[in-house]
């Protein structure tokens, strides 16, 4: 039987592989910054979107309000939220929602507060509901200045 015997290069030299770490270097230099960027841009846009939902459930709590003449309760999937001014609140804002999973929720003197646990600053990357005045819709504020 023959053996064959190549002589030839049988791997890479010294050089083309402190090109090739140096390249990939440069590389991940440009882009582990765009990542980074996009994990905030995330969060700021899910922050958002549930704000999005809040102004909806409790626009929704308060057509189903109108329609049965301003009672002080509305139900709402199962759950009893209680109104003030036609409008949900803060204590049951949450309850209007179907899912909120990933965000914290705490009420205090009037004002309910989704916050993003996980981020920077989750007391600064949150949704907060005050409930409504007479006369007025609630107001919906949304800080994404920590996310």
């Amino acid at each position: 039987m023959k053996t064959i015997n190549r002589s030839g290069q049988r791997g890479f030299t010294l050089i083309e592989l402190v090109v090739v770490i140096t390249i990939l270097g440069i590389l991940a230099a440009f882009a582990i910054p765009r990542f980074a960027s996009l994990e905030t841009e995330a969060r700021i846009a899910a922050i958002q979107g549930l704000a999005g939902s809040v102004r909806s459930s409790a626009a929704l709590a308060h057509s189903l309000s109108l329609t049965q003449n301003n009672p002080p309760t509305v139900t709402m999937e199962g759950n009893v939220i209680n109104m003030t001014n036609g409008y949900p609140s803060a204590a049951d804002i949450d309850d209007t929602l179907a899912d909120y999973t990933g965000y914290a929720f705490a009420e205090a003197a009037g004002t309910g507060a989704f916050t993003r646990p996980g981020s920077p600053t989750p007391a600064n990357c949150s949704v907060e509901y005050t409930t409504a005045v007479a006369g007025n819709a609630p107001l919906i504020v949304v800080d994404v200045s920590g996310c």
